[in-house]
């Protein structure tokens, strides 16, 4: 079983004790590291005892007073570093951390340290760590190696992720050589937030454990995911040897609620998966690596992929350079958000983002694409966005005027797809059933910009904003007011990932959970 352990890193007492509770109470933490290098004023023996009396017997208790040089907050020197481990021995930790370098280097270590070793009545198991916050060590393999040659029980390797390809490395190392369980339990972590699959993932791959902060402060490493988002955000309790793997690339990625939407839906309908965020720098060789990269371990089950900014273009050249199958109207889009693998070791792409779009304005208006044929509308912008809802609502046979500020990127938009273009200036009198507005302008925190003045709008217009926060746009507030149909942002970003999650699992996506999902969290923020 992989144990999800939570590090306690306050200064005194009340704080640490409070900490624990937390985390083995109502957190559901299976193990607690007890970093003595932080807590220089705390009681250690009641910090144990509490863990106990809130745990019960099953809460494994580490203990590690970390060197400086592998980040940790110790200020003296190894021997006596040595000696407050040795002390604490006796208060009943079930295993030790020590670095290998210390290890290694300091002949107290291994003489006060090499008696403890056992289980039970005050002794205690080893963990022999390497730790570099710089970055990926040239030689990761061989320095598990020598981990494993030593007399330890655990061998534990963490380093800075250079790119999210780092993961691919850990869970090798989790899951042993070949697949075979490897000699001794790992714990494989590349910090950072490229790295953050690992943490989440590492009980997919059988590592010893990972490690999960009481709260977004109070982290022992970078990249650390709080306990609450462990257990309930990546869904750590359902995850197994079998669990699908899903998520979303993009640069920034962090601040993406895909991961909250898809994974309440897979929660919703019992779907066995995990969606994770994928940081992958912009370039196409970064995103052609990952892809390849997973595509070439099938025993990592990546099932699905969202494909947000920058990467929707790279998609769609990857799938081409592989032979995937690309669905039409996501080429002529000349961009794929969707990634669905099959147990072939193939890919194919689609793009959600024109269905999201045309299918909340259907629904809000009550009809069929057929009944969109001929439909003047007026599309605001000329970026990514846009062309997406131009392919889309061109499909549907709509007439497409594209207002945008730079009218030469309008004119080029409108030639490729039968359009007309007019310079943004000119919206003020535009002539159109619906009005679609892909710019970002009336985006948080400009909350009070809008693309279109309140004069340009009659009450028997359908008015859509594809900016979804705020939900309510003052765009739309306005459009609104008047009496025209309006439809947010929210609406098509649940459906583009409705759509998403039908390709992937086969199944009715719960669209009202996702939606309540998305309405919360831009509520909360």
């Amino acid at each position: 079983m992989t144990l999800l352990a939570v590090p306690i890193t306050r200064g005194t007492t009340d704080e640490a004790m409070a900490d624990i509770r937390r985390a083995v109470g109502g957190g559901g933490a299976d193990a607690v590291e007890l970093r003595l290098d932080y807590m220089t004023g705390v009681d250690v023996a009641e910090a144990v005892a509490v863990i106990r009396e809130v745990g019960g017997a099953k809460t494994t208790v580490i203990m590690t007073a970390r060197d400086p040089a592998e980040g940790g907050q110790w200020r003296l020197d190894d021997a006596q570093r040595i000696a407050m481990l040795v002390k604490a021995a006796p208060t009943g930790p079930d295993y030790v951390d020590v670095e290998l370098a210390t290890w290694r280097r300091c002949p107290e270590a291994r003489r006060e340290l090499t008696p403890l070793l056992g289980d039970g009545r005050g002794r205690f198991r080893l963990i022999l760590s390497s730790h570099d916050f710089d970055g990926r060590p040239a030689d990761v393999e061989a320095i598990v190696a020598a981990t494993e040659a030593e007399p330890c029980h655990v061998v534990k390797i963490v380093w800075r992720a250079e790119s999210v390809c780092d993961n691919f490395t850990c869970f090798e190392l989790m899951r042993g050589r070949q697949g075979r369980a490897p000699e001794k339990p790992v714990i494989a972590i590349a910090m950072g937030e490229a790295g953050l699959p690992s943490r989440v993932l590492a009980k997919k791959f059988g590592a010893f454990l990972s490690f999960a902060s009481i709260e977004a402060d109070a982290g022992s490493a970078p990249g650390q995911v709080t306990l609450g988002e462990m257990k309930h955000l990546y869904r750590w309790d359902a995850i197994r040897p079998t669990t699908g793997v899903y998520g979303v690339i993009g640069c920034p990625i962090m601040h993406s609620m895909s991961p909250a939407i898809h994974n309440a839906a897979m929660s919703e309908c019992d779907v066995d998966g995990v969606y994770v965020p994928l940081r992958i720098e912009p370039g196409y060789e970064p995103f052609a690596a990952f892809v390849r990269g997973a595509m070439d371990r099938p025993w990592m089950d990546v099932r699905g992929l969202s494909v947000t900014i920058p990467h929707k273009e790279n998609a769609l050249r990857f799938l081409d350079e592989v032979g995937g199958e690309v669905e039409p109207l996501a080429r002529k889009i000349g961009a794929v958000n969707t990634l669905v693998f099959d147990g072939a070791d193939t890919v194919g792409g689609l793009n959600t983002d024109y269905a999201g779009a045309r299918d909340a304005l259907l629904e809000a208006m009550g009809c069929d694409r057929s009944e969109l044929t001929g439909v003047p509308v007026a599309i605001l912008g000329a970026g990514g966005a846009s062309r997406a809802l131009v392919a889309g609502l061109r499909d549907c046979g709509c007439d497409v005027t594209i207002y945008n500020r730079t009218f030469s990127r309008a004119e080029t938009l409108a030639a490729e797809f039968g359009c007309r273009a007019e310079p943004l200036d000119r919206a003020g009198s535009l002539k159109a059933k619906i009005v679609v507005n892909t710019t970002s302008i009336g985006m948080h925190p400009n909350v009070e910009a809008t693309p279109l003045p309140g004069e340009a709008l009659r009450r028997d217009m359908v008015v859509f904003d594809n900016v979804y926060n705020p939900m309510e746009t003052r765009l739309l507030r306005e459009a609104g007011a008047i009496g025209c149909l309006t439809v947010s942002g929210v609406d098509m970003f649940v459906r583009q990932a409705v759509a998403q999650f039908e390709s992937w699992t086969g199944r009715q996506a719960p669209r009202e959970v996702m939606r309540r999902v998305v309405v919360d969290r831009l509520t909360r923020h």
